[in-house]
């Protein structure tokens, strides 16, 4: 499997679980803005949104979107938390785990747009507060700190890669301490530690 990324964004979900499932991958860097491959060839080839991930399956065969991806990458590995029976409650759990992540990332996603203006700045500020109390308080109602029972699952990664944006929109989190030590534990793991330095970011 080749995973199509950019550094930092969301496909560092996908990186980080393509580690932990050990299964064989390979990378191929994207240019957002330019639309091009590190091999120069155009992105929007491969994925005509332009967006990451990408996750080319075989010659000519690729997955986008993260609530594809992920689950994807887990139905190939041997772990059971990121490969829940098909059609099994725990399945559409981890779902709805991904979409509500979704959800959380729509919130952010407006703040890294530079002529922001400050009206809608406060606006999505607001949306924020209300996606992170609705964490928090998953985060407070389960015993094991992750966002399912089941522990740590492909929700937890793409959650903390979309938290890890926080400083650089200038978010406090602060007010959120469930969700930022959930943060700190998927990077503190292995294969988050690996999949940055892959990136370029540690």
């Amino acid at each position: 499997m080749k995973l199509y990324y950019a550094p930092g964004a969301c496909s560092l979900a996908s990186h980080i679980i393509l580690v932990e499932t050990g299964l064989p991958y390979s990378l191929e860097q994207v240019d957002l803005k330019a639309k091009t491959t590190a091999d120069g060839r155009d992105y929007l080839k491969i994925n005509p949104r332009g967006a990451v991930p990408a996750l080319e399956i075989s010659p000519g065969v690729v997955l986008t979107q993260n609530v594809a991806v992920l689950p994807y990458i887990g139905s190939r590995s041997e772990n059971p938390a990121f490969r829940p029976a098909p059609h099994s409650l725990e399945h559409a759990r981890l779902l709805e785990a991904l979409g509500f992540c979704e959800d959380v990332h729509s919130a952010f996603g407006p703040l890294f747009a530079s002529d922001l203006p400050d009206v809608m700045r406060e606006r999505i500020l607001a949306l924020i507060t209300r996606r992170m109390k609705q964490v928090e308080a998953i985060l407070t109602a389960g015993e094991n700190g992750h966002l399912l029972p089941a522990g740590f699952t492909q929700a937890d990664a793409l959650l903390a890669v979309i938290l890890s944006w926080a400083p650089h929109v200038n978010v406090d989190l602060s007010a959120y301490p469930r969700a930022c030590a959930l943060r700190d534990r998927v990077f503190a793991r292995p294969a988050a530690r690996k999949a940055m330095t892959e990136e370029g970011l540690a």
